[in-house]
């Protein structure tokens, strides 16, 4: 990261799970509170999940779009007060300790609707958006592929019945234009507003001394207008539908491996483009974040193919990737993008080998250091060097009192060993003291660490879709002057301040 020998502390904490009136963390008032008590603690990293329109599961790594933002964070509160909303009366939101997006979809697009039909009055500000919607080449392929998924009950796009739009005939795609015109500018207006939102949230943690790390997974959705929009970079047959899709062997994680089913790319295609789709990716990152962290760094290196329709990702193979080749383009394309490699995973010398040559941060988890190994294991506390981002755990690890409450004795044996006599009430802050004081340039925990909160906090659990997935929500209330004091002293301590 820019200014790596500079010693920084960062909380994670997703949009989705701030406080607020709505149902869901958005882009309003809660996230200005959010940054003002980040200041007052002494941290100066915010770290989030990707930021895109969730598809199947409310995953953030599953969007429809790689490059737009989630709807669902637009504040309605703000809306109304900008005047794109002329009357606003909030939906009555029971308190609930989660995110319950079943709820808050139809709330908020009903709100939404309604910003739109007020707003497309003003000549004005619709000609200060038609002049906006030209910056961003994506923008009408994703709002026509929205427009026409809504056209067809939001099913997958590879399951649209007209087959001329599904394979993007010119024929289809003005028919489909024409037709849905005013819905394609509805979604382009959404982009509009989550923009114009997200750059006051972002100028103002700059303002304040808080930069925003932000994630970029490294495969894009299958029902996603990536895929759809520009099909020659994937693995498809000619229906298209893949042919191969990404995942991991078992792991840590999961005795079957995780099936993600993100169609692979077809690197030679890209290449030949001068890999200008994802160019174009990593400058929209740049756009939106001050360093992005790619999600699943070792497929640059070598990406695990499994077959489409495999029942899990047990029967897959590794195949080589882009690698350094890559890597040379991104640092000449795109030199102003601040990367963070999550290396997390089956780390052979073809990774640790491209990790050297780009010279980005690595990642290391605390929770996995306890697990044996000793210097052969990545996380071991001896392997954490100073370029790389530490962390107590990251969202799909449990959270810290949670994981320790579910260890085998032998591994509660090794971390006292390295932390002193811990039981539940201290070993969390014991594993913040130890990230944080590190050598490690950037030490990042969960809020929920912070908050000593156990496994009905935890964020994700990989390799399995819906249950609590994805829905955790912090208690404002929690974030007390106490809380903010004994941060500071732990980020001053560590000489991080």
């Amino acid at each position: 990261m820019s200014n790596s020998n500079i010693r920084r502390a960062g909380v994670l904490l997703h949009v989705t799970s701030l406080p607020g009136p709505e149902g869901i963390g958005t882009l309003g008032q809660g996230a200005f509170e959010w940054i003002d008590y980040l200041q007052k603690a002494g941290v100066r990293l915010w770290q989030v999940l990707p930021v895109g329109p969730t598809g199947y599961g409310e995953s953030p790594y599953q969007s429809t779009c790689a490059l737009a933002g989630n709807p669902y964070l637009i504040d309605l509160e703000t809306l109304h007060r900008d005047g794109w909303l002329k009357e606003y009366t909030p939906d009555p939101v029971e308190k609930l300790p989660q995110v319950d997006f079943e709820s808050v979809r139809p709330q908020k697009d009903r709100w939404l609707r309604q910003a739109f039909a007020d707003s497309r009055d003003g000549l004005k500000r619709k000609r200060a958006f038609a002049v906006w919607c030209k910056q961003w080449p994506w923008l009408h392929d994703y709002a026509l592929f929205m427009a026409i998924k809504q056209h067809f009950d939001q099913i997958s796009w590879m399951d649209w019945p007209d087959q001329d739009i599904r394979l993007r005939k010119p024929a289809a795609m003005k028919k489909y234009e024409k037709l849905l015109k005013e819905d394609v500018e509805y979604y382009m207006f959404l982009q509009f507003l989550f923009r114009e939102q997200w750059q006051r949230v972002r100028d103002y943690a700059s303002l304040h001394g808080v930069s925003i790390l932000g994630d970029m997974p490294i495969y894009v959705a299958e029902d996603s207008s990536d895929v759809w929009a520009n099909y020659e970079y994937f693995q498809l047959d000619e229906t298209r539908h893949p042919r191969r899709v990404a995942g991991v062997p078992p792991d840590y994680f999961s005795e079957d491996g995780q099936l993600w089913g993100n169609p692979l790319y077809h690197w030679s295609s890209l290449k030949a483009h001068g890999y200008k789709f994802w160019m174009d990716r990593l400058k929209a990152m740049g756009q939106l974040y001050d360093s992005v962290r790619i999600d699943h760094f070792i497929g640059f290196a070598n990406y695990y193919s499994v077959k489409y329709g495999a029942p899990n990702a047990r029967k897959g193979h590794w195949v080589p990737g882009p690698g350094k080749a890559f890597f040379a383009q991104v640092k000449e394309k795109v030199p102003e993008v601040d990367i963070v490699a999550e290396d997390l995973g089956a780390v052979n010398e073809r990774v640790t080998d491209l990790l050297k040559f780009c010279g980005y941060p690595g990642m290391k988890v605390l929770q996995f250091s306890f697990d044996g190994g000793g210097l052969e294991n990545p996380h071991d506390l001896r392997n954490i060097t100073e370029n790389c981002v530490a962390y107590t755990g990251t969202h799909d690890n449990d959270t810290t009192l949670g994981w320790w409450q579910t260890r085998e004795e032998y591994v509660k044996e090794a971390a006292r060993q390295a932390l002193g006599p811990v039981d539940d009430g201290t070993v969390v802050w014991a594993m913040l003291k130890t990230v944080f004081n590190s050598r490690a340039n950037t030490a990042v925990a969960p809020i929920q660490d912070f908050l000593c909160l156990g496994t009905e906090a935890r964020m994700n659990l990989p390799g399995t879709v819906g249950g609590g997935n994805w829905r955790y929500r912090l208690d404002g209330a929690a974030l007390t002057d106490d809380l903010a004091a004994r941060i500071r002293s732990l980020v001053e301590s560590s000489g991080r301040l």
